[in-house]
């Protein structure tokens, strides 16, 4: 296993986006706006979507394609509004009985004054609060990075599946060298380290699915994840209420 190249293909600009996803998969997604309290965050989207004839709320950290694009989203790394429009919507999901999908792809929450000023801390800790709770299914799929608390906050969920060259951890590779050898170029040598890739973390048991895509093409792979998802849902919607929640709680103590 090549770490570099996998965390090259993770990072790659060119990557399907959380929009991708949204508009590949879900039939008339529409895109909703606002936490209703600050303003718009484009590094996070949200909506509604149909897969076949259930209705699911679509979350997603969106990074851009270029320049002025990764401008508008900020990077792919949320304000805490984007986090709070997210819990927004989940919590509609949850008064109208949809099931919750999310994709994520952000080398972490926006560490800037502003954002730390308007409560970074508290958005995630609450989104992590409420998702443990929340009364649908919820389904996470890592589609780039998965980096950190920006990341978690949107992976308290039933499942949590991973693109095959994704990664997931609890910082950049790069601040693991820096907090460990003070020295950011040995990222690499850190991420051998830190276990990030989807095979070791399914190994582990922090995912619970690796989607290859080995040889796919864009198409392809959205098809994919959408059979994948269709089966999956319809597992999770048999569950009762109290069962759905308690799997979910006991798939994040045993960590």
């Amino acid at each position: 296993m090549n770490i570099a190249k996998i965390v090259r293909e993770a990072r790659e600009q060119s990557r399907l986006t959380a929009l991708d996803f949204a508009n590949g998969i879900f039939d008339e997604f529409i895109e909703l706006h606002g936490d209703r309290s600050f303003r718009d965050d484009g590094a996070v989207i949200g909506g509604i979507g149909w897969l076949g004839d259930q209705a699911v709320t679509v979350l997603g950290i969106q990074k851009g394609k270029s320049l002025h694009d990764n401008l508008k989203r900020n990077f792919g790394q949320p304000h805490p509004e984007g986090y709070r429009k997210a819990l927004r919507l989940m919590k509609q999901a949850e008064k109208f009985g949809r099931p919750v999908v999310t994709f994520i792809n952000t080398a972490g929450a926006y560490p800037g004054v502003g954002a730390e000023e308007r409560g970074q801390g508290e958005a995630i800790a609450r989104n992590l609060m409420e998702m443990s709770d929340l009364k649908v299914p919820i389904i996470a799929i890592i589609i780039g990075e998965g980096g950190s608390g920006g990341a978690l906050a949107l992976a308290v969920a039933n499942r949590v599946w991973m693109l095959e060259n994704s990664i997931y951890a609890v910082l950049s590779p790069e601040g693991f060298a820096s907090i460990l050898w003070k020295d950011g170029s040995r990222a690499m040598e850190a991420a051998e380290l830190m276990k990030i890739t989807s095979h070791e973390l399914l190994e582990m048991g922090i995912v619970d699915k690796v989607i290859s895509e080995a040889g796919l093409s864009s198409k392809e792979l959205l098809g994919c994840v959408k059979n994948e998802l269709r089966v999956e849902l319809d597992r999770l919607q048999e569950l009762q209420l109290d069962q759905l929640i308690e799997e979910r709680y006991q798939r994040f103590r045993k960590y």
